[in-house]
């Protein structure tokens, strides 16, 4: 009889675990719906400033919005919402977005011109050495395939006038780049596709 109420406390327990997960699962769902008013229902942003959250590496996602809620980065749309989100919360949110899958753009292959300027600009400072070798990132490092063209460049040029200044490293880089590179960069990463690879685990 002891063994047998034992098993039943330990399933209710594990019940009870379970319902409060799936409670957890849902406000963080909740929450991310906010997002979607820039971000995208679909993942895809609603302008092409905005960056892609869909997919991206969560440690990279969760170190952006703690820096955007401790105001090491700054934005004016950002800012006070990550101000107002619980510390716990940040984590799970990271976690929740890098699940859904990356969406397609549309943005067209950089011409081959335009592309090997690019290669040769990303050797130069280095970029596979953090981004890897598709610019896939990893871990806390940013995936750049495909995010968008616009947001790359102004990203690109945030580091480089100090406009953004929560990476000193990626600051020292883009100061090293020229405004023709940046461009360059911006285009062929823009245009990457890389899923397949990704999908692959190649």
């Amino acid at each position: 009889m002891q063994r047998s109420g034992a098993k039943v406390i330990l399933l209710m327990a594990g019940f009870l675990l379970a319902g409060g997960a799936a409670r957890a699962d849902d406000a963080i769902e909740a929450k991310a719906k906010v997002c979607a008013g820039c971000h995208g229902e679909q993942g895809i942003p609603m302008q092409k400033v905005i960056p892609v959250i869909w997919g991206q590496n969560a440690g990279y996602l969760f170190y952006q919005l703690r820096d955007f809620k401790s105001g090491a980065r700054k934005n004016d749309l950002m800012s006070p919402i990550a101000a107002n989100l619980d510390q716990a919360d940040l984590l799970p949110l990271a976690q929740y977005f890098s699940k859904l899958k990356w969406p397609n753009l549309g943005q067209p292959p950089a011409p081959d011109d335009v592309a090997k300027a690019a290669q040769t600009a990303a050797a130069s400072v280095g970029c596979p050495g953090c981004h890897l070798d598709h610019f896939q990132g990893d871990g806390t490092t940013a995936r750049l395939a495909g995010q968008n063209h616009d947001y790359l460049l102004k990203t690109m040029n945030d580091f480089r006038d100090g406009t953004r200044g929560n990476n000193p490293g990626m600051s020292d880089l883009m100061k090293a780049t020229s405004p023709d590179n940046m461009q360059a960069l911006a285009t062929y990463l823009a245009g990457l596709q890389i899923d397949a690879y990704i999908n692959q685990g190649q």
